[in-house]
């Protein structure tokens, strides 16, 4: 079964969001080994330099990928899919390789230059920017959306 783990920086503190993310996360378990690992805020990083605290964010990060991880970066600069279009990456180029896939989404200012270098995609979600809180959720629906889509289960309508 395909593991696949989300990192975040920060915690969701609007209970909304929370029982969306979870319902997202059950779901998800029918489709593969889905594991959340939340990081904490960097003490005093409104006090950093913005590259200081993208540097230590991503140190934090690259403690926990492994040398075959497969990472995907959240960010604004990434490529745009449609759900579709997700799902077909995701059917072609991962599940048949069978290695974990590492999602992340990053602190309020991006991605360091280390962590750039070892992730093997950048996607966008939107050209809209939404809170961090936010992008957590939507990104959960998707991948939970793009399973459905591989299975050709009713969920995704076109």
């Amino acid at each position: 079964m395909l593991k696949v783990k989300l990192f975040l920086v920060g915690k969701t503190t609007y209970n909304f969001l929370k029982e969306g993310e979870a319902e997202y996360i059950k779901r998800l378990g029918h489709y593969c080994s889905f594991e959340r690992i939340d990081f904490p805020d960097i003490k005093n990083g409104k006090s950093l330099l913005r590259d200081e605290l993208k540097n230590r964010e991503a140190q934090q990060f690259l403690k926990k990928i492994d040398s075959t991880d497969f990472v995907v970066l959240l960010d604004e600069k990434g490529d745009q899919k449609s759900s579709k279009q997700f799902a077909e990456w995701l059917s072609h180029e991962i599940i048949p390789k069978s290695q974990t896939l590492v999602f992340i989404v990053g602190g309020a200012f991006g991605f360091d230059d280390e962590i750039l270098k070892r992730s093997q995609r950048l996607f966008s979600l939107s050209k809209m920017t939404f809170s961090h809180q936010m992008v957590r959720m939507i990104f959960l629906e998707q991948l939970y959306r793009a399973f459905t889509i591989v299975r050709g289960e009713p969920y995704h309508h076109e």
